[in-house]
């Protein structure tokens, strides 16, 4: 079972989801425009990865928060930005057979699948 994580207009979820489809694998796309970001995912996201890995501060939705919101970042305040600013998640994200990961690195996900 593998789960893909991101939004459907950003250039690496399309670059991801074409590889997967090149490699003849099937997938879930978890769009979090059309589908949100719930808490409980948020929650799931943050016991894979820390908050400075899962969270974007090199894009635009980063950039445009108020720098409180910046300063006081911590895990127990991540998954309602998460939810607010689904753009803020790193991109891609995936699930693969119960193993997660986190960037696009087609060696890893070959590896993830083939397990």
């Amino acid at each position: 079972m593998i789960t893909l994580y991101g939004i459907g207009n950003c250039d690496t979820i399309r670059k991801t989801r074409k590889w997967l489809t090149d490699q003849g694998v099937e997938f879930d796309f978890h769009d979090y425009k059309k589908e949100g970001c719930s808490e409980k995912l948020a929650k799931q996201f943050l016991k894979q990865f820390s908050v400075e890995e899962i969270i974007n501060k090199r894009g635009t939705t980063w950039r445009g928060l108020p720098q409180s919101s910046k300063d006081n970042l911590t895990a127990s305040n991540a998954p309602q930005l998460m939810q607010q600013h689904p753009a803020l998640i790193k991109r891609p994200l995936m699930c693969i057979n119960n193993e997660w990961l986190l960037g696009y690195d087609t060696d890893r996900m070959k590896r993830l699948i083939n397990q």
